[in-house]
């Protein structure tokens, strides 16, 4: 029976609430996954100063932080213009990760089975989940690393 403790990865980059979105969309961009080994991810632990895991900011909310308020309360049809898009990211590029971060983020403890993981992850609607010991940040696992472990289990390959 594999463990998250086999199939997470470290974290090797990560944000402070006090980096600015700019920067999150920085990290994000040049983050180098584990196999295979590109370029990019869609979400990023938020760790205090101490280490400890304070939060999670994904793609999607840095998108919804670009997005007027108005435009989540009703369609938009012909509130929007051209160049928007590009006019509100430069707006909010300096708005702190705090103000957008998922705080108290959902985790796993690195001796979770895989089926524990695979739980929360899809009970959850999440993509990724932070693994903790002993309240410490040691490690993320994927939703594609559940899925590599099960091509694993089916073909005995990743």
């Amino acid at each position: 029976m594999k463990t998250v403790r086999e199939i997470m990865e470290p974290v090797t980059t990560w944000l402070l609430p006090t980096d600015t979105l700019a920067e999150a969309v920085r990290k994000m961009r040049t983050t180098l996954r584990k196999p295979p080994n590109v370029y990019g991810v869609k979400g990023m632990v938020v760790v205090d100063t101490q280490g400890t895991l304070v939060g999670i900011v994904s793609v999607k909310d840095i998108l919804r932080a670009i997005m007027p308020s108005y435009m989540e309360l009703a369609e938009v049809g012909g509130m929007t213009w051209p160049g928007m898009f590009e006019e509100m990211a430069q707006r909010v590029k300096d708005k702190p990760v705090s103000e957008i971060m998922h705080g108290s983020p959902v985790y796993v403890s690195p001796d979770a089975t895989l089926m524990e993981c695979a739980e929360l992850i899809v009970k959850k609607n999440l993509w990724r989940l932070p693994v903790l010991e002993d309240e410490k940040l040691i490690g993320i696992v994927y939703a594609r690393d559940l899925h590599y472990a099960i091509a694993t289990e089916l073909f005995g390959e990743t």
